[in-house]
């Protein structure tokens, strides 16, 4: 898979196409809106949705710690979708995920979701934090265009990217490399997208799930 490098805050990072961003420097994997027991919750309404995303985010989150050797996963708010993320089946899962990674540094930057579900079980080892939260050069946040005095990172839009012919059109995630900060796609299956637009100075970075692809 290709991912493509971009030079921020004096500092080179991955854009991932599994939807993620790796700061080699730090060993660091950055993930945004993960959504734990977002299907659980629509479940719990009543909506057939399907089963197996938990396993499927814990899934690639495995994969690239591994890929990468990460030491540090940085997460950019909505770790937990709802008060249904509770559910003892999706707390089970993410406890045998932890127990396969002793070692891994966790943080999570809590979002509007994490607000409302309350913070993940203390026997994840996670550190919480609130926004913005500076690491280097950077302001790890939840929501984009918080003051802050680093460069921002950032998730909350869950950013797609519409490629359109006179034919057809195509959404896929993407990453939004400002001149203030850099916008993260949802890296959870079942999370939907909106669609942005580039403004003044922003470079879009779209993933096709193999590689990534600069476009505007």
């Amino acid at each position: 898979m290709t991912h493509a490098t971009i030079q921020v805050a004096g500092e080179t990072l991955l854009l991932l196409p599994e939807k993620a961003v790796y700061w080699p420097a730090q060993r660091m994997l950055i993930v945004a809106d993960i959504h734990f027991g977002k299907a659980a919750a629509f479940r719990s309404l009543g909506v057939p949705v399907p089963r197996g995303t938990t396993s499927e985010n814990l899934a690639g989150l495995d994969a690239l710690v591994a890929q990468h050797d990460a030491r540090h996963v940085a997460f950019l708010g909505d770790f937990l979708h709802a008060r249904a993320a509770h559910a003892s089946s999706t707390q089970l899962a993410m406890l045998a995920w932890r127990g396969r990674h002793p070692d891994l540094a966790l943080t999570l930057v809590r979002g509007n979701h994490d607000l409302h579900a309350g913070d993940p079980a203390e026997a994840l080892g996670i550190e919480l934090v609130d926004e913005p939260h500076a690491i280097g050069p950077f302001a790890f946040c939840h929501h984009p265009g918080v003051d802050a005095a680093g460069y921002g990172l950032a998730g909350h839009v869950h950013p797609v990217y519409v490629l359109a012919t006179r034919f057809d059109a195509l959404r896929l995630p993407c990453f939004v490399v400002g001149t203030q900060g850099l916008l993260l796609p949802s890296f959870g299956a079942f999370t939907g997208g909106h669609a942005v637009k580039p403004g003044p100075g922003d470079r879009i970075y779209v993933t096709s799930g193999d590689m990534v692809h600069g476009v505007a």
